[in-house]
């Protein structure tokens, strides 16, 4: 540095403009701001609705797999035992068993027949399943040997005194509900996806209904139903699935709990037989008269 010039050492010793360097980055200070401002608007609103989509039609996806899980069989004859427990754990039972003719495109039909006891046996309980419709139900009471029509507001009474409602024993239809993926989550051995259903039909007992179906094989394991106002009325356990025939998966004992009673209900399916021949003319009004 000794060696330098006067005009040399001025060079290297003069000022750098700061007060442009400062406009500038204050100027991308600005830009920088604007961007984050509107990110920070605009992210949560974009995710929020693609995480939305998504979970709708994963929630949409499973459904329609839990119902293939059950479908296949054409015709259907099984056996069942209901029990009926009260609050204070006394139980009574009945015999009944069930027919069910499959029909992907319009909706199944199904008939129920109580055997025993005495007071109820002959009892018979049809169901005409729709997919864009309310399903049709009639009840035979053979000591007034009349066909009762349900009405769609009635269909959230008990069915023959059980926990069980009207609208529990019929096939669900995948397009009468709105689906929405909850989760996945371990349910013993098993991953489950969780759906919450939420009915489209305003005739509906419940305000939604939650459920647990294993990814496996998307068998159902647990259905928990809410009331119109959202309160957790009841829930249904699925147990002791069994495969038939190779594709066909059956759980041997549903349990429905009234949280609200404490009030339970069983029914415990055996001698399932797939693939019976059944026709149209089996699941009318007038067969319900007929039917032993």
């Amino acid at each position: 540095m000794a060696n330098c010039s006067q005009q040399q050492l001025h060079f290297v010793i003069s000022p750098i403009p700061i007060p442009r360097v400062v406009n500038e980055l204050q100027h991308l200070k600005n830009k920088i701001c604007v961007f984050l401002v509107f990110l920070a608007a605009a992210l949560p609103f974009n995710t929020d609705k693609a995480y939305a989509q998504s979970a709708t039609e994963k929630g949409l996806q499973v459904a329609k797999a839990a119902r293939a899980a059950v479908s296949g069989f054409d015709g259907l004859t099984v056996e069942l035992e209901m029990t009926l427990r009260n609050r204070q754990g006394n139980e009574s039972r009945r015999a009944l068993r069930l027919k069910t003719l499959e029909s992907p495109s319009s909706g199944d039909k199904s008939i129920f027949v109580f055997d025993s006891p005495k007071d109820v046996a002959g009892t018979a309980f049809l169901v005409h399943s729709h997919k864009n419709k309310p399903d049709d139900q009639w009840l035979y009471l053979p000591a007034l040997k009349r066909v009762k029509r349900i009405r769609s507001s009635n269909r959230s009474g008990s069915f023959m005194g059980s926990e069980f409602s009207y609208e529990d024993m019929t096939t669900p239809a995948v397009e009468k509900f709105k689906h929405t993926w909850l989760r996945d989550e371990a349910c013993g051995n098993l991953t489950c996806a969780v759906i919450e259903s939420v009915p489209i039909e305003k005739g509906s007992g419940y305000s939604r209904q939650v459920g647990w179906f294993d990814t496996a094989s998307y068998r159902t394991w647990k259905t928990e139903y809410f009331d119109r106002r959202n309160k957790h009325l009841k829930t249904l356990t699925y147990s002791d699935y069994n495969r038939y025939g190779g594709k066909h998966w059956r759980a041997a004992k549903l349990s429905m709990v009234n949280h609200l009673t404490g009030k339970s209900s069983n029914l415990d399916w055996s001698n399932f037989d797939f693939g019976v021949k059944l026709s149209d003319r089996d699941f009318t009004q007038t067969s319900l008269r007929r039917i032993r």
